[in-house]
């Protein structure tokens, strides 16, 4: 069924357009009023008066007519625009208008009690909201783990204070830069609850957590990174207590006997008739076997020390004796100790300075081993002239912790990933422990232990962060 053009041309004409209320009020009073004002102008006209006398009366009932009309006007439309702006204001957010005349058992005073109400509940609710909203700020800068929120284009729109840290810049820098150019691209393209390394913190092994959220209607992606590097290393340091511990076992059930039947056989053989040449090449053999089952009997025992450590006893102790007492134990070459502040830290002193004690001894070993010139990349160059081997300690004060380092000019880290791996070492003479157990007692203080080349200069450096106790 179609439409005729006729058909067609009406439906497109405009429908009348309706007087505004205003006027419509008016004309509805003077439609009320004109009735009145005839008979009554009638009634006049028809009395035995002067026609000044009747033009004045009939002046006077317009004059009172058109005030009633005007207060008519006034009472209905005066309200409806007062309502009007409240409303007004509630669409700007601005709680602060009410309503007058607000009274019970009247319709437009019951109206505007309503109004009045609505206004006090969005008002409780924006209070609330930014209640909440303050709160929840609040709770994401004090949470330590690094949070970040990505528009669809992957460009940061919202970062916390540990995710300032994570990156080392602050917000205004980092706001609108993308995923990519922030490092996290990883982030966002790899299965959700994965453990990923970042670029800018090799060592580090964190977990990754996304979730999407609405923002004005625009999806957004929220990236949560827990660093598990210490959790990873607690399971990694329990396997090789466990390994260590039937290691130990096995071992111990194989030195005794091994120790005492090589023992037995050098005494008896004093009371032999071997040619001397023969006597000598056993005993050499034997003192071999007790000399070799005495050294892995000490390599077992300094592994053991990894798997029992007990627990930090933790009290105040004051920080600068305990490096000047540190470093006045390296004897082989002078340590120099560069005073920060004076600070105290929690802590277990003896585990402290077991610690201490074998992180300056790996510094004095690194720089005794030559100049730096022996370096891989300086190998086929000449040792340098005056060449003077130095260990430098030093700290200072972050907002809740101490940041101690130990900076020396050796060589340098040919590995850096293998340095805190148990039983690896390139000492001949080494256990591979000593950082191990020195990082150990940092974490068993809530703290932690880096071990890293030094940026511009040859050597290492070696930073130690003890937390604070609270004042």
């Amino acid at each position: 069924m179609g439409f005729s053009p006729r058909q067609s041309r009406i439906s497109k004409r405009k429908k009348p357009r309706r007087a505004p209320f205003e006027r419509r009020i008016i004309r509805s009073s003077l439609w009320l009023a004109i009735p009145g004002l005839v008979t009554s102008g009638i009634l006049i006209w028809l009395q035995d008066w002067t026609s000044e006398s009747k033009l004045a009366l009939l002046f006077g009932e317009l004059l009172i007519c058109g005030l009633i009309v005007a207060a008519h006007h006034d009472q209905i439309i005066r309200p409806l625009q007062t309502l009007a702006n409240v409303v007004g204001a509630l669409r700007e957010e601005d709680y602060s208008f009410r309503a007058r005349m607000a009274v019970p058992d009247d319709a437009l005073g019951e109206l505007s009690l309503e109004v009045n109400k609505l206004a006090d509940l969005l008002a409780e609710h924006r209070i609330g909201a930014i209640e909440a909203t303050a709160l929840l700020q609040r709770v994401v800068e004090e949470v330590d783990i690094p949070l970040f929120a990505f528009d669809p284009s992957e460009a940061l729109r919202l970062v916390n204070s540990a995710g300032e840290r994570l990156l080392q810049r602050i917000s205004p820098r980092l706001l609108g830069r993308t995923a990519a150019e922030l490092g996290l691209k990883t982030c966002l393209s790899v299965q959700n609850a994965s453990v990923i390394p970042l670029r800018f913190n090799r060592d580090a092994r964190w977990f990754v957590r996304r979730s999407s959220f609405r923002q004005g209607g625009v999806p957004h992606t929220l990236v949560v990174l827990s660093d598990v590097s210490r959790a990873l290393r607690e399971e990694e340091r329990l396997a090789w207590q466990r390994l260590i511990r039937v290691m130990g076992h096995e071992l111990n059930n194989s030195l005794a006997p091994i120790k005492s039947i090589a023992g037995s056989l050098h005494a008896r053989l004093s009371g032999t008739t071997l040619a001397a040449e023969e006597r000598e090449d056993f005993e050499r053999g034997l003192g071999i076997i007790e000399a070799r089952a005495a050294s892995l009997n000490r390599f077992l025992q300094a592994y053991r020390q990894l798997a029992q450590m007990p627990p930090p006893v933790l009290k105040k102790s004051t920080l600068s004796p305990l490096v000047t007492r540190v470093a006045g134990l390296e004897t082989r070459i002078e340590v120099k100790v560069i005073p920060g502040p004076e600070v105290s830290v929690m802590a277990d002193p003896d585990q402290l300075e077991q610690m201490l004690i074998n992180l300056v001894r790996n510094a004095a070993e690194a720089v005794l081993e030559g100049p730096p010139s022996k370096s891989p990349s300086e190998a086929d160059s000449p040792p340098k002239n005056g060449f003077e081997p130095t260990v430098v300690v030093s700290w200072k004060l972050l907002e809740k912790a101490v940041d101690l380092t130990i900076e020396d000019n050796g060589p340098g880290l040919l590995n850096p990933s293998n340095a805190f791996v148990p039983f690896y070492t390139t000492k001949p003479s080494g256990s591979g422990i000593g950082l191990v157990l020195s990082r150990q007692i940092a974490e068993a203080h809530g703290g932690s232990l880096e071990l890293t080349n030094r940026p511009h200069e040859r050597g290492c450096r070696v930073r130690v962060i003890l937390p604070r106790p609270a004042l």
